[in-house]
């Protein structure tokens, strides 16, 4: 099934006239990989954000919606420790493991507390 990183290069081939193949080639990759990419099977290579945004001359609202595909489709995120002690990494894993039993209402708490905190600092 598409993710979003897939359906927005789908749109984009359609739109340009190109076949899976020839995305592909622009992105030095097989289209077998192409396709695992677009169906979840693999990360989206970062780098793709920049190569298809000027292969294809996106505008900034495309690479805006290119980017926000790219976040959506991914499986794994790296986080930076550098700079957190112990006990803030270890906060920060437990949030992580436990987030998907979060019912919506914790979560809308916890996005309430963060907005907060965001303005506070803005």
């Amino acid at each position: 099934m598409l993710n979003s990183f897939g359906k927005f290069c789908r749109k984009l081939r359609i739109d340009k006239g190109e076949l899976l193949k020839d995305m592909a080639l622009i992105l030095g990759v097989t289209s077998s990989y192409l396709s695992a990419v677009e169906n979840g099977k693999r990360n989206v290579p970062r780098n793709w954000i920049e190569k298809i945004s000027e292969m294809y001359s996106l505008n900034s609202s495309d690479i805006k919606e290119l980017e926000r595909s790219f976040d959506e489709s991914k499986k794994v995120v790296q986080l930076d420790f550098n700079g957190y002690s112990s006990e803030e990494k270890n906060d920060l894993l437990a949030f992580a493991r436990e987030f998907k039993g979060l019912n919506e209402d914790d979560r809308e708490k916890i996005k309430d507390i963060l907005l907060k905190s965001k303005k506070r600092r803005d």
